[in-house]
């Protein structure tokens, strides 16, 4: 009897930790740990990635669509998928349709949680082949 109750506990405790992994959603994650979705491109408005978050798959020339990120990104991250002939850099600009100067490039996996020259600059990005 004793071995049927240590197995029965047993069982109950790791059943127990599956189910509280499985209730875990990908890809959301509680602020400031600059968690972004596999393939995507992400950027929030304060640095250290707090505050609002803005995630895109792709490009987006005109961030004036994101009022809560054009002109007030401060922390980034580049979560892109790698392999030949894919398009893994993310180039940040201050102008809206990639005009005015690159604030920042990012390389994949790449994470920046402040940089004062880029800081509230962002208008629109785009992936690249290389910075």
């Amino acid at each position: 009897m004793r071995n049927i109750r240590s197995t029965t506990a047993a069982v109950a405790v790791v059943g127990a930790l599956a189910l509280a992994g499985s209730l875990a959603i990908p890809g959301t994650a509680a602020a400031g740990d600059g968690a972004c979705d596999r393939g995507n491109f992400c950027a929030w408005q304060h640095t250290n990635y707090d505050g609002h978050r803005e995630s895109w798959s792709g490009d987006d020339r005109f961030w004036g669509n994101n009022n809560n990120i054009n002109d007030q990104d401060s922390s980034w991250r580049n979560a892109g998928i790698s392999g030949p002939g894919v398009r893994d850099h993310v180039q940040v600009y201050d102008g809206y349709f990639l005009g005015g100067g690159r604030t920042l490039c990012l390389r994949p996996g790449e994470r920046v949680a402040g940089n004062g020259g880029a800081n509230d600059r962002g208008s629109s990005h785009t992936w690249t082949f290389g910075c």
